[in-house]
């Protein structure tokens, strides 16, 4: 789940035993993305996305980290086409086949926090939409490549931007990535534009919640009446993809792998 830009705050490390409490979370959270992703097919509702989702997540000792968060009414975010993020699951909300769908799940475990994000295709996607998710993926991994010791968050950001306008698409700039640990948000945010060479210093014990957004058309977006759904101001596709990454002596470990 993103976090709007703020102000600047200090960095928490974590230790090698918070890191290890953090990789269970995580991989709650991979085995309900993988879940969600063999659920999506053409008449599956959002709604019953989330009640997988929650039913999953308890069943492992976990909690749905979204679900109240700043009074989120749902357990995951689920955004169809247009949507960028935070789309709100309901039952009446039914998956088309041309559709392509922003899965966003968090879990809380033991005090620690795991937070990823995939897009996926139901059936019938545009090769377009099948071009925007292979991008949108793709740049993450290439920023996960940045998360080494004395690289700062700017490089991230950077290589993000780089990539994704390099295939003329375009980055999300109204919403970031966050740390996180035993706060869903903590510092620093990773914006998914921007200079490299700027901004805080990678540290080990650093966990950085990278999830870049794309659009197909421009990067304006806005915020429904529901006061969660974000949408693409000219209605064009988008996508994102969410990783945590913790900053060891040995590169970037991937907690939601």
């Amino acid at each position: 789940m993103l976090a709007r830009p703020s102000g600047i705050a200090a960095v928490t490390l974590k230790t090698e035993a918070e890191l290890e409490l953090m990789a269970q979370s995580g991989e709650i959270v991979r085995e309900v993305l993988t879940l969600l992703r063999e659920m999506v097919a053409p008449g599956v509702s959002t709604k019953e996305l989330d009640k997988a989702a929650e039913t999953h997540i308890r069943s492992r000792g976990g909690e749905p980290a979204f679900l109240g968060f700043r009074g989120y009414p749902a357990s995951i975010c689920a955004s169809i086409n247009h949507e960028v993020v935070h789309g709100i699951p309901q039952p009446d909300k039914k998956i088309k086949a041309t559709d392509i769908i922003s899965l966003d799940v968090g879990v809380r475990k033991n005090g620690y926090y795991g937070d990823a994000a995939i897009t996926v295709a139901a059936a019938e996607a545009s090769g377009q939409a099948t071009e925007l998710i292979k991008v949108t993926e793709d740049v993450l991994k290439q920023a996960i490549e940045q998360v080494q010791p004395g690289n700062r968050i700017g490089d991230i950001s950077h290589v993000i931007q780089q990539y994704v306008e390099a295939r003329g698409f375009s980055v999300v700039r109204d919403f970031v990535g966050h740390g996180i640990g035993s706060q869903m948000h903590e510092p620093p945010q990773i914006p998914n534009f921007g200079p490299p060479g700027r901004g805080v210093r990678l540290k080990v014990g650093m966990v950085l919640a990278i999830e870049p957004m794309v659009n197909v058309g421009g990067y304006d977006v806005r915020t429904l009446a529901d006061n969660w759904t974000v949408v693409t101001c000219d209605g064009s596709l988008s996508a994102h993809f969410e990783h945590c990454v913790a900053v060891t002596k040995d590169g970037p470990r991937v907690l939601t792998r």
